[in-house]
């Protein structure tokens, strides 16, 4: 017996990849960020105040930003997609036998003898012509059109939960060598979030892994280098 079609599109993670990318890129940014900035503080600082309260301010202002940008970019793609799809219907109410011929065109490219494709152009067009040019000429669908406050709130609460993961070791960790704890706690923090992410959409966990500990590393260990190059050691 077939499978309704949703059930069968519920098998793969693509329309997982919104508000994966989002979460993903919230979480890695929060924990690169907060355990730079931590670690950057405590190279330079053996006052814990210090350390946490730079944490928290940088907790606080990386999170808003965070979503403020994933909101801009993504109203700005809707945007774009909205101006497209308005220029589409022109075109279609202005040039109907030019868009059809587009879009056989399109479904030669695709494999089809030309007859299949105008056939199928033709069916298409005659059921819902905005939406055929829309998915097959623009490339725009539901699976991949974000939500901007969606993507907002998705980046905020990543950032958020990810910075919470250094702070908490700032806060609880000896002062003594602190910034290494923070390092080695991240890392920590960065693998299991490669896991957990590739996890989710499908993908091989050793990939994501490596990639997320090889850029955190650098990201870290530059500004542990740069906190006790220019630290000045408070009392």
């Amino acid at each position: 017996m077939n499978k309704p079609l949703e059930e069968y599109l519920g098998e793969h993670y693509v329309h997982r990849s919104n508000w994966l990318r989002a979460g993903v890129l919230g979480a890695n940014d929060g924990i690169l960020s907060m355990a730079s900035l931590t670690a950057g503080v405590a190279a330079a600082s053996v006052s814990r105040e210090t350390i946490v309260l730079a944490s928290l301010a940088g907790l606080v202002a990386g999170a808003l930003s965070m979503a403020a940008g994933e909101y801009v970019s993504v109203s700005s793609q809707t945007d774009i997609e909205r101006a497209d799809i308005k220029r589409e219907k022109k075109e279609l109410r202005d040039s109907p036998e030019e868009e059809l011929e587009l879009l056989t065109q399109i479904y030669i490219n695709r494999g089809l003898k030309r007859e299949t494709a105008l056939q199928v152009a033709k069916e298409m067009t005659a059921n819902n012509p905005l939406e055929a040019h829309v998915r097959d000429e623009l490339g725009i669908n539901e699976q991949n059109s974000a939500n901007p406050i969606q993507a907002a709130f998705t980046s905020f609460l990543a950032f958020a939960a990810g910075g919470l993961l250094p702070l908490f070791v700032a806060i609880f960790a000896p002062l003594e060598k602190m910034e290494f704890i923070i390092y080695g706690a991240s890392i920590l923090f960065l693998i299991i979030l490669g896991y957990v992410s590739a996890k989710a959409g499908g993908a091989s966990p050793g990939r994501a892994i490596i990639r997320l500990v090889f850029w955190g590393t650098i990201a870290m260990g530059i500004t542990i280098f740069v906190g006790h190059l220019f630290g000045v050691k408070a009392v």
